[in-house]
């Protein structure tokens, strides 16, 4: 169980919404259901269109989650993640700053997406 807080400078206010660990909706997912406008275009990880800010809320050591491939080479063309950062995510399981919506799925800890 999870609450994800939604933040950016496109909503009048930040939305907080509640995601059950365990399923496999992705944050762009959710955020769809929750008429949330992320950005995105292929939801596929290709593109990196719905990159966004992830921070961990929980107090809790940071659960790291898998990088796909995708997203590992969307979010170092963006400038977004570096090899270190990946390395870390891999080695450590310290998961990165930036990750893509469509990739990036909820575990039992709360964060701040930013957008």
């Amino acid at each position: 169980m999870a609450n994800i807080t939604f933040s950016s400078p496109k909503m009048k206010k930040d939305v907080t919404v509640y995601a059950t660990a365990g399923d496999t909706h992705t944050l762009l997912l959710i955020a769809q259901n929750n008429k949330i406008p992320v950005e995105f275009e292929c939801e596929n990880g290709e593109c990196g269109s719905c990159c966004v800010e992830v921070q961990i809320l929980s107090g809790k050591t940071p659960m790291g989650v898998a990088l796909t491939e995708k997203e590992k080479v969307a979010l170092r063309l963006a400038g977004k993640i570096t090899k270190e950062q990946i390395a870390d995510a891999e080695e450590k399981d310290l998961p990165p700053p930036y990750r893509l919506a469509c990739q990036f799925i909820a575990r039992n800890e709360d964060v701040l997406v930013k957008f």
